[in-house]
């Protein structure tokens, strides 16, 4: 499941709209779901989103050796 699925999500389960929430993030309706169709929102982004819509971000990350598989 990509961001934009679980920022979706997070706007039902907290009885938000799309475009409050764009409001709420100082930007435009139009911006929000521009980035939301791509799922393109930065760290900072996230983290207003999840604190507007009463959650926490967490993020978690690693490489993976092409060759060998191994996961750092």
């Amino acid at each position: 499941m990509g961001i934009s699925e679980k920022i979706k999500i997070l706007l039902i389960r907290a009885g938000k709209s799309q475009k409050a929430l764009a409001e709420a993030l100082g930007m435009s309706a139009e911006s929000f779901n521009n980035k939301l169709r791509r799922g393109s929102f930065d760290t900072k982004e996230l983290e207003k989103i999840a604190k507007e819509l009463n959650a926490t971000y967490h993020f978690k990350a690693w490489f993976t050796l092409n060759d060998t598989g191994e996961e750092i």
